[in-house]
């Protein structure tokens, strides 16, 4: 992955800082002279990152409290804390306001107005959607960096936290800011456009993740559609047009809206779209090809260097930005050809040796829900490999948030396992009595557990793991039984199932 990382902030001083957030300066102590330098700040919220002119945010969380980081932090050069409430023992200034993340967001957003102000060009695009969001907006900081300095989030910061945090990154020359933007309920990336509004806005899909905190597919939809409201006056909007409730979105936009899709099976282009794919196929690794069509350029054949048919869509979206802001076909077709490593934990293709088994790993552990799921299943079972047949091992955790249906839509996953031909099924719980409900539905919808002993040809093996620990000890053993096959493993479930952790220990 190609991206540049800021600096730190725009240029400000200690004042500045607090009129942006509304606080009150507090100094360390008599006799120090305030500090009114003007400089590039690198805003943090781990008091491990606090170093030298750093500003760190002390935010108050479930299990750790920040503000009892700050003693010690201006020993580390760091300018100051912005803080709820004085910390006795500082040896730094505070800047104290009621709520920090609120301030944070003041700071983000003033920010964001500095670097508007500044000379040189300087575009957001904001990137939303219920999967493919930090896909997509790692393929598109990489394309973006070859046309100037690009600032875009490690991983997935697309929060009330993250996102200020990234805007924070913007300095004098940048050209691009990339910025995801997630929600887990109506209302939420309207406040994170007021923090950071885009120029553009990309819309990837509507689907089902967080569900039960939204309560219905039209809502989340909704949610989806304020980043499109949330543009600046005449920004355009991006849209998926093979979604329809995302295509519905064109009636919010005040200024120019692009579309992108697939064209029809036949390459036939049936519909007006700025970006589409045609003549869709994939390699052993599952690595898919396909046209790029891009408004007023000759179509480009391309190979993702990232396995999943699903990423299509992802690179497509991306590609119809960058062609929009000043990069030709050929040269995003070469870049998309190149990428062969995104943000950790989603699609990476891995070689995995240990002591007592082998395999190649699909580590796509970050996080889960249906729709991701199912692609991630389909990038399993279309793996063909290089070196003769294949077993296939399926290691799925509990996808959260998905409310009343969330037993209903675990049966149907456990039910797309075995449609796609799946060898074994490992399901993982996390030793907590609710999520554990939500894995057993996961069996059953796969056919309930397997009778122990050998494996039935032609049938799929469904084994329940207690926690990560124990699907260890099941892959290992799987794919020691079957060691007269190439073993490729899928590992894919919510933060809490520890998968991402297995991936880890596998792969260190």
């Amino acid at each position: 992955m190609s991206q540049s990382v800021g600096a730190g902030s725009m240029p400000m001083t200690l004042e500045e800082v607090v009129e942006y957030v509304h606080g009150r300066l507090v100094e360390a102590g008599p006799g120090r002279e305030p500090d009114r330098r003007s400089v590039r700040m690198r805003v943090v919220t781990d008091s491990r990152q606090a170093g030298a002119d750093g500003l760190f945010v002390a935010i108050k969380g479930e299990h750790v409290d920040g503000h009892d980081y700050v003693p010690g932090l201006g020993a580390r050069g760091c300018r100051a804390a912005l803080v709820d409430h004085l910390v006795p023992g500082a040896d730094l200034p505070q800047i104290l306001v009621d709520d920090t993340v609120a301030a944070l967001g003041l700071l983000a957003r003033a920010n964001m107005d500095l670097r508007r102000e500044a000379p040189g060009p300087f575009t957001v695009i904001g990137i939303t959607g219920s999967v493919g969001k930090t896909t997509t907006k790692d393929l598109l900081a990489s394309l973006l960096a070859l046309l100037g300095p690009v600032v875009a989030p490690v991983g997935s910061f697309n929060n009330e936290i993250g996102l200020p945090l990234t805007a924070l990154e913007v300095g004098p020359d940048t050209r691009y800011l990339v910025a995801e933007m997630g929600a887990s309920h109506v209302g939420e990336i309207a406040g994170l456009t007021r923090m950071v509004p885009p120029d553009m806005a990309l819309v990837l899909k509507v689907g089902v993740a967080h569900l039960g905190e939204f309560g219905s597919v039209e809502r989340i939809a909704q949610a989806k559609s304020e980043i499109v409201q949330g543009l600046v006056p005449g920004g355009t909007a991006v849209l998926n047009a093979d979604d329809p409730r995302v295509a519905a979105m064109a009636n919010l936009a005040s200024g120019p809206v692009l579309r992108f899709g697939m064209t029809t099976e036949d390459g036939g282009q049936d519909r007006d779209l700025d970006g589409s794919a045609r003549y869709l196929d994939s390699d052993s690794l599952d690595r898919p090809a396909f046209e790029l069509c891009l408004r007023g350029q000759q179509p480009v054949r391309l190979r993702l260097g990232i396995p999943g048919r699903h990423n299509v869509m992802n690179a497509l979206a991306a590609a119809t930005v960058a062609h929009t802001l000043g990069l030709n076909a050929e040269r995003i077709a070469d870049e998309l050809g190149r990428q062969r490593q995104i943000s950790p934990h989603r699609m990476a293709l891995s070689s995995v040796r240990l002591p007592d088994a082998s395999f190649t790993l699909i580590d796509d552990s970050f996080n889960a829900n249906p729709d991701s799921v199912r692609a991630g299943l389909d990038a399993l079972s279309a793996w063909k490999g290089s070196d003769g047949p294949v077993y296939r091992i399926a290691v799925l955790g509990v996808m959260l948030e998905l409310g009343d249906r969330g037993e209903q839509l675990h049966q149907e996953i456990g039910a797309y396992c075995r449609r796609r031909g799946i060898d074994a099924l490992v399901a993982v719980g996390c030793r907590d009595q609710q999520m554990d409900s939500l894995v057993q539905a996961l069996v059953r919808g796969a056919g309930g557990p397997s009778d122990p002993g050998e494996d039935q040809p032609g049938s799929m093996r469904v084994l329940f793991a207690q926690d990560a620990d124990q699907a260890d000890r099941m892959v290992r053993r799987l794919c020691a039984r079957h060691s007269d096959r190439q073993s490729l493993v899928l590992l894919k479930g919510s933060h809490m199932s520890g998968l991402s952790d297995l991936a880890d220990r596998w792969q260190g």
